[in-house]
């Protein structure tokens, strides 16, 4: 048997759900004891992870797909790493750079 993992939006609406049962079963039974207390706390618990879940499914929804990387400008510099451009920071040394690279 296989599970599958449940998304951001079917746990918001299970803890919704059972955050409003709890809440309905507490404004019923009115218990103000040690049980009512624990109901209670997760109640707001419940309500917690249900904000949470609802704001994780907005957002995941919301989200653009990562734009896809561009070509690099066509200057000739393709075989040059960013080492070896840091180290030249003359002008006249890139330009004889970019003439050996466009000689070949």
């Amino acid at each position: 048997m296989r599970l599958l993992k449940p998304g951001a939006q079917q746990v918001a609406v299970v803890a919704a759900l059972a955050a409003t049962t709890l809440l309905v079963t507490l404004l019923v039974w009115r218990r103000q004891d040690f049980l009512g207390v624990v109901l209670a706390l997760v109640t707001v618990l419940l309500a917690a992870v249900a904000g949470v879940a609802g704001a994780a499914h907005r957002d995941r929804r919301g989200a653009l797909p990562p734009p896809m990387p561009s070509l690099p400008a066509p200057d000739g510099l393709y075989g040059i790493d960013a080492d070896t451009l840091e180290t030249l920071d003359n002008r006249e040394a890139l330009r004889a750079v970019r003439e050996r690279h466009r000689g070949r």
